[in-house]
């Protein structure tokens, strides 16, 4: 979400134009209250290239049934939507520091959309089986529902069941729609120069850091870290997307500011694949946190229950236009749209430049029970834990109480420093901690 880029002048509405602009938000609520009629199919329809999809599908549950880290695979669920004349899979790895997801776009559908939904089924070994068998010439026809998902081909029909999603996988999509709207785009690659990078990437357990670089028209990974290059933790995992070479166009590579984070955009055309990997092998995008910031300032649950039945009938948007067609403060748009980021609802799509909507469970009482760093801030706060110490112009001191310690939390400008464990340990790399958070908060009161 970033603002930068726009004049000071857009940043605060008038008093007014922002109550009229959230009494827009209030309306669409109580409109959508009005209509309660749910359409249980979603979507029904050919699919284009057969071979090519299910080549895709099952890549994604290559990535699902995989671990990097210390939790043992144990996952299998791919998170399917229906919207914007397109169909989008999505799943995490079961370390979670895998995300990959993909976008059957409209030339790749031959079908109706009745409604727009989201589902979360299991890929089992039928479907898999069945996904595996898809020859070039035959039929494939695909039906996403609220309760399941269904394949219809030549060698029969299998049918998935709606299963319970992870709320890892909530807090994993909170954190990665965050990253991929920060990324910008560094190098793309045409066909052959992707087979050739991925015969490079080192065989079996490789430890430490790796880096994509460009030198004349050949691109190469290197161990050692040179200006302008990509930094690529657990490079490994990019073997995930192997068994797609054949079919590639091109491929854009994404990274982070910071750095740290990286992902890859595989272009077939008609689809895409996207591949975003957190830092290294041991760190899962679930325990992130980079959202809290924008949680900072509290805002009324009405106008987020506004804003989530807006955005249910306007899927792919841009916060700071939103902001800006509705009279509403960049600051508070910010806050909202975290509100739903955080229980998994908003999504990014890095070709569109656009956040989308997700269509899971809207539970409210979920942004706190998710964001335990928020739920400590706001008791640090109930419980008259935060004193200012002194504050001049950009700088600010404060002392925060912990488990029988009294931390020190210092402010200059944009940067936040904190005697805790948390920030000791991370540096600020993972989210802020809830003293820093909680004296944030204290500053919006």
């Amino acid at each position: 979400m970033a603002l930068k880029d726009l004049e000071v002048s857009f940043a605060r509405p008038s008093i007014l134009a922002e109550r009229n602009g959230i009494q827009q938000l209030v309306l669409a609520h109580q409109a959508e209250l009005q209509d309660v009629n749910e359409v249980p199919c979603f979507f029904w329809g050919k699919l284009v290239d057969p071979l090519l999809s299910s080549k895709c599908l099952l890549t994604l549950s290559k990535v699902v049934r995989s671990s990097f880290g210390p939790v043992p695979p144990s996952l299998r669920d791919p998170i399917v939507s229906a919207g914007t004349e397109q169909l989008r899979f999505e799943g995490f790895s079961s370390c979670n520091g895998v995300y990959a997801r993909l976008d059957l776009l409209e030339e790749a559908i031959d079908g109706e959309f009745l409604a727009a939904g989201t589902t979360n089924v299991d890929f089992n070994e039928p479907m898999l089986n069945a996904l595996n068998s898809i020859k070039k010439s035959e039929s494939m026809v695909m039906g996403v529902g609220e309760k399941e998902v269904s394949l219809h081909s030549d060698g029969g029909t299998v049918v998935e069941r709606k299963v319970t999603l992870p709320l890892r996988w909530v807090k994993g999509l909170t954190s990665v729609q965050w990253y991929l709207a920060e990324m910008e785009e560094v190098f793309v690659l045409q066909k052959l120069q992707v087979v050739q990078l991925f015969q490079s990437i080192p065989r079996g357990s490789v430890k430490g850091n790796y880096y994509l670089s460009k030198r004349g028209n050949k691109f190469l990974f290197s161990p050692l870290k040179s200006a302008d290059a990509v930094q690529i933790g657990g490079i490994q995992r990019l073997r995930l997307l192997e068994s797609l070479l054949p079919y590639v166009d091109l491929m854009r590579v994404y990274q982070a500011a910071g750095g740290e984070c990286v992902c890859v955009v595989v272009d077939f055309g008609k689809m895409r694949m996207t591949l975003a990997l957190s830092p290294d092998n041991y760190r899962g995008f679930s325990g992130e946190g980079n959202v809290l910031e924008n949680m900072v300032q509290e805002v009324p649950q009405e106008w987020i229950y506004g804003l989530n039945s807006l955005l249910k009938s306007n899927e792919l948007f841009n916060p700071t236009l939103l902001s800006i067609e509705h009279d509403i403060a960049f600051d508070t748009m910010d806050s909202l749209t975290a509100s739903l980021s955080s229980i998994g609802l908003l999504g990014y799509d890095m070709h569109e430049a656009k956040h989308y909507y997700r269509r899971l469970p809207f539970k409210t009482e979920r942004i706190l029970s998710l964001n335990p760093r928020l739920k400590n801030a706001k008791k640090l706060l109930q419980t008259d834990s935060v004193q200012i110490i002194r504050r001049e112009g950009r700088t600010l001191e404060a002392r925060v109480e912990g488990s029988g310690v009294l931390h020190t939390v210092l402010i200059e400008g944009e940067q936040a420093r904190c005697t805790c464990n948390w920030y000791t340990n991370h540096q600020g790399k993972r989210g802020v901690c809830k003293h820093v958070l909680a004296v944030k908060m204290q500053l919006k009161d």
